[in-house]
């Protein structure tokens, strides 16, 4: 584990909070791993109904840590780590076998926009925007977000360059609720309280419907998706 991603437990559920906010919670390679490995322990809990995560400070996520690209430039084995690690948490998120609501607390950009549509329910503040500026040098992850908003909004997002703020996002279907900053604990709560009258193994096997509707293949790799 890693300082990176902080962990906190409730009775029947799990906050996980991305910790670089000088960092812009850049996705790096120990944060996916810490990410990963957290969320196959909290599938194993039989404690454990739903999954929150968000970020710490005014952003959700700036995606990928474009720092260690540059590393991997000059380093072939970091790079292989560094592409093991993204396949690895793109399985591990969108697989997870129980909800996973993104509490989008500022912007998720590029991976971090990844990140909140491989979760299941979305809940933003007035403060969050999305955007895919990696489409100006490299691929992004496009399945996930066609699943959620049809092929005409997620080409204009991608191949469109396309940008959103949060009340967009609502219109759009891609958030299931914008509220203000202050309020968003409190709306993830009720959120939270909802999902958890339901029996664990009755959430898995919803969710476990929605992947299969989805297409989800546990080999995919980051590129393929």
């Amino acid at each position: 584990m890693t300082d990176d991603l902080i962990i906190e437990r409730g009775n029947n559920h799990a906050v996980l909070t991305l910790n670089r906010p000088e960092r812009r919670n850049a996705l790096s390679v120990a944060l996916r791993d810490s990410i990963s490995d957290t969320l196959d322990e909290l599938a194993k809990d039989p404690a454990v109904k739903a999954v929150v995560v968000t970020g710490a400070g005014t952003v959700f996520s700036a995606g990928f840590d474009l720092k260690e690209f540059d590393q991997g430039t000059a380093d072939e084995a970091f790079m292989a780590v560094l592409w093991a690690s993204s396949d690895r948490f793109h399985r591990t998120v969108w697989g997870f076998p129980l909800p996973l609501i993104a509490a989008i607390n500022g912007p998720a950009i590029a991976g971090g926009f990844d990140l909140a549509v491989m979760c299941d329910l979305r809940v933003a503040a007035t403060t969050a925007r999305f955007s895919h500026p990696e489409r100006s040098f490299g691929d992004v992850v496009y399945g996930p977000l066609h699943d959620l908003v049809g092929g005409s909004v997620a080409r204009d997002l991608t191949l469109g360059g396309r940008e959103l703020a949060a009340e967009e996002a609502l219109a759009l279907h891609l958030v299931n609720a914008v509220v203000e900053s202050e309020a968003l604990s409190d709306a993830v709560t009720e959120v939270l309280s909802r999902i958890c009258v339901a029996p664990r193994d009755v959430l898995m096997r919803i969710k476990a419907k929605a992947l299969r509707r989805a297409g989800w293949d546990p080999d995919s790799q980051t590129l393929d998706l």
